[in-house]
């Protein structure tokens, strides 16, 4: 069969609801945690940080995979302003739970799910469609 006609491999993730809801886009994956405050342009929804992986990259509209937050607890104010400007992911998927990062779900109001059943940093690359369906505790990967 050529490549063309081979068929997506599609891996499927269970994990646990931190905000409800259901998301199918192109996933933006960072392996380093992400500042709110100083962190991010709301304005863009893009990482800001000098250093950063994803330093000039937007994350708006896309399902956002990272470890979770870091910083002070302006940390959701940011993201709420990500949510009120129309910038923020369609979906995140975090591994490590702290306040701050579930608060910052809550107020963007976008599906998040965490604890997922497999390492999502080996499992899911920038580029790669991935359905959060965070009711069901269920990520969908098709892989680019």
């Amino acid at each position: 069969m050529s490549e063309a006609q081979a068929t997506p491999r599609v891996i499927t993730l269970r994990g646990r609801k931190v905000v409800g809801g259901k998301a199918a886009v192109e996933a933006l994956v960072s392996t380093q945690t992400i500042s709110g405050w100083g962190g991010i342009n709301e304005r863009e929804g893009s990482v800001i940080e000098l250093h950063h992986q994803l330093n000039g990259i937007s994350f708006a509209g896309k399902v956002l995979v990272f470890p979770g937050a870091k910083g002070s607890s302006g940390w959701s104010a940011y993201w709420h302003m990500l949510r009120l400007n129309g910038t923020a992911p369609a979906a995140m998927i975090f591994t490590r739970m702290t306040t701050k990062i579930a608060l910052g779900a809550v107020v963007s109001r976008v599906p998040t799910i965490t604890d997922l059943d497999g390492d999502v940093f080996r499992l899911i690359a920038t580029g790669d469609h991935v359905e959060v369906d965070a009711d069901a505790g269920l990520v969908t990967i098709t892989k680019r």
